[in-house]
């Protein structure tokens, strides 16, 4: 009989004392608990360290990785993934400090014959509205995908082919050593992005697990429009350095993507949105990120 798999949970926080020790807290509920969890603390100004470092009677190591400068959620999660594999765990799991599991999230994920070429991963559902927290992607099983909104909409069966998962994927050491480490320079809006574009690119495959589910708060107002035949979300009112960032590395993204034309694209709509939506004001703050995500300058935007 094959080892059981040495599973590591991680993820990125900041400032969050209570957040990040409900998520800590939910998997040690789980039926199946990881071996090991990472959570990386993002230079914490809080008692966020005091309070998980307090944590007893774990059914996991818990290693809380003080980061020497705040990274973001990519640079922690980066340096979190690192660490745990660098510990031999065979497959990561990846949530955010406000992403709960289930109970029995883990176990559902671990069910049936391991494939280490599929990246599997769990359900996010917003306790709000009871709908998905984003979108899914799911194969119509046409040759192309759909986006489904919840649960009760999803087709039957254990797992589902999916794309462009994050929050929830479970990484398997083979996928990782194939793909590379996340690109800690997105600092956060990118990485959720960029890396499961890269796992698709590399061959691998991602499916969606239907028994495993996460409570995940969604963002509070987005919109849905069509640009150029393609389905965009924008979420209004963003504090500046948030759009920031989703503007600059979406637009760098694309352009690594698809080229220059895609990217002057995505670049349009973006503009187009946070002046319709947010006001005039947002102008100067877009063309800084355009221009920054035209140039591929990432890392942390100067002054937050």
């Amino acid at each position: 009989m094959p080892a059981p798999l040495k599973i590591a949970a991680v993820l990125a926080t900041m400032n969050r004392a209570e957040t990040a020790k409900a998520c800590v807290l939910a998997l040690a509920r789980q039926t199946r608990p990881p071996e090991l969890v990472v959570v990386a603390d993002n230079c914490s100004t809080d008692d966020t360290v005091e309070v998980l470092e307090n944590l007893a009677d774990l059914p996991f190591k818990l290693v809380v990785r003080r980061m020497p400068e705040n990274r973001g959620n990519a640079g922690g999660v980066e340096e979190a993934m690192d660490q745990a594999f660098a510990e031999g765990a065979d497959a990561v799991w990846i949530l955010d400090d406000d992403s709960w599991p289930r109970a029995a999230a883990l176990a559902a994920m671990l069910e049936g014959r391991w494939n280490p070429d599929i990246v599997r991963h769990a359900l996010q559902v917003d306790p709000r509205t009871g709908k998905f927290t984003w979108p899914l992607q799911i194969e119509d099983g046409r040759g192309g995908w759909h986006l489904v909104w919840s649960e009760r909409e999803l087709p039957d069966g254990p797992r589902l082919r999916s794309r462009i998962s994050w929050t929830g994927a479970l990484v398997p050491r083979e996928v990782r050593d194939a793909v590379g480490p996340v690109r800690g320079d997105l600092f956060i809006r990118g990485e959720d992005e960029e890396y499961p574009w890269r796992i698709e690119q590399a061959g691998f495959q991602q499916e969606a697990v239907c028994g495993a589910v996460m409570d995940h708060p969604g963002p509070d107002d987005v919109v849905h429009w069509r640009f150029f035949g393609k389905s965009f979300f924008f979420e209004r009112g963003l504090a500046d350095w948030k759009l920031y960032y989703k503007v600059r590395n979406m637009v760098w993204l694309k352009r690594r993507q698809a080229g220059d034309l895609a990217a002057v694209k995505m670049a349009i709509a973006y503009s187009l949105a946070a002046v319709t939506l947010d006001g005039p004001q947002r102008i100067p703050l877009l063309r800084r990120a355009i221009r920054d995500g035209w140039s591929g300058t990432l890392g942390k935007m100067g002054g937050n």
